[in-house]
Parts: structure tokens; C-alpha cells; sequence
């Protein structure tokens, strides 16, 4: 019982229950995670691509299990110039996207129980969820990139490449700007309100933590 207690730390003092200096913890952290949910049906990242043959350009957006867009279109281009086709990048993310992002947003919301530092751990998915999302598009874009099929038309006349998972490239012809997209910002903006609601959360129990320590 005392591990238990040590865990979950001190419960809302009589006479203080429903006030919102510790009200504004939970309600930041459920916010948090029914941001990210939200972000489930929103496009992560956008990628733009200009060439004198498309005057009108070229649009993808990418959600965490799906991509729509000029989808085709840059499929049968990749073709030429050797590319894999999109359906063969992030297989595993996109089966265990959803159910990864209710886990973190679970944890987040399993966090409104626990009033020590213990919180922390079950913050980090929500703070590192974001960034992790950069960095495997990041690596996938690099993948595709040192991925040409040598027999390709035009795989020769491109070489390899990496281009940013954001700002401005230049892909042969091709100039391309990839963009955070709205479910990218929510996630962002969910990872912020978490930071806001872990400083709120240490102002409000903090010092009940440390008289029962004491």
C-alpha cells in the first residue's frame, strides 16, 4: 500500500476538491489527448510539386495511415524514374498508427490519476510522438531516395536524393516545399499543452508530495 501510495501520490485536499488549481491540470491533459485524436482525421504533412510540365502543380497530403491527393499521378511518374510505389513506404506505421496514437493519448489521460513525478513517463509518448512522426517520414523520404531501380528510364538522369521532410528541394525538374499539415500542428500544439499542463500539475501537488515526505 505505501509503494502504491508513494505512486499515485496525495489526493485532493477536503475543502479544496473541484478548485482549479487542480482542476487545471486534468483538464490540460484531457485536452492534450483529445487533440491528438482529433489529429487522426487530419492530413500530417503536405508535399507541393512544381515542374514546367505541371503548371498547376502537384499535391499530396499524408495522414498517419493514408496519403490522398495527385496520389496516381507521381505514382506513374515515380515509375519512370524508379521509385517505389508508395504503397510499399511505412507499411507497419500505417497498421499501427491509429492504435498507437489511443495509446498515447490513453497514457496522456491515465496521467490526471497519478500526482507525482510519475507523470512524467506516462507524458513522454505525447512530447516525443510529434518528432517521431518528422523523423521516420524523414527516414522513409531517404529511403525512397537511395531506392531508385537502376533499370528506370530516368533513374540515371535523377540520382539520389534526400529531400528535407520540411522546407523547400529541388528534385530534377521538380521543385518541391513540404509542409506541416494540420494534424502535424495538432499533435504539436497537444505536445505544448502537455508541457503547460506538467507545470501545472508540479504547482499543484508539489507541495502535498513533499509534506507527506516529509
Amino acid at each position: 500500500m505505501e509503494a502504491t501510495n508513494r505512486f499515485f501520490g496525495p489526493r485532493v485536499p477536503k475543502g479544496a476538491r473541484g478548485t482549479r488549481e487542480f482542476r487545471l491540470p486534468t483538464l490540460m491533459f484531457l485536452g492534450a489527448a483529445a487533440l491528438l485524436l482529433i489529429s487522426i482525421f487530419l492530413p500530417y504533412w503536405r508535399l507541393l510539386l512544381e515542374a514546367p510540365q505541371f503548371p498547376g502543380g502537384l499535391v499530396i497530403d499524408i495522414y498517419v495511415n493514408d496519403m490522398t491527393g495527385d496520389v496516381e499521378l507521381l505514382e506513374g511518374l515515380n515509375h519512370y524514374v524508379g521509385l517505389p510505389g508508395f504503397d510499399e513506404g511505412a507499411t507497419l506505421e500505417r497498421q499501427i498508427a491509429v492504435a498507437g496514437i489511443i495509446a498515447v493519448a490513453g497514457s496522456l489521460a491515465a496521467g490526471i490519476f497519478i500526482h507525482t513525478r510519475w507523470v512524467v513517463a506516462f507524458s513522454i509518448p505525447m512530447l516525443a510522438f510529434p518528432f517521431v512522426f518528422l523523423a521516420d517520414l524523414q527516414y522513409w523520404l531517404w529511403r525512397y531516395g537511395h531506392s531508385l531501380d537502376p533499370i528506370a528510364p530516368f533513374s540515371d538522369a535523377v540520382g539520389e536524393f534526400t529531400p528535407p521532410v520540411l522546407g523547400p528541394s529541388t528534385i530534377a525538374q521538380f521543385n518541391t516545399w513540404a509542409l506541416p499539415n494540420w494534424g502535424l500542428i495538432a499533435a504539436f500544439a497537444a505536445a505544448v499543452i502537455t508541457v503547460l499542463g506538467l507545470r501545472a500539475h508540479r504547482r499543484a501537488w508539489e507541495p502535498l508530495v513533499q509534506r507527506d515526505e516529509s
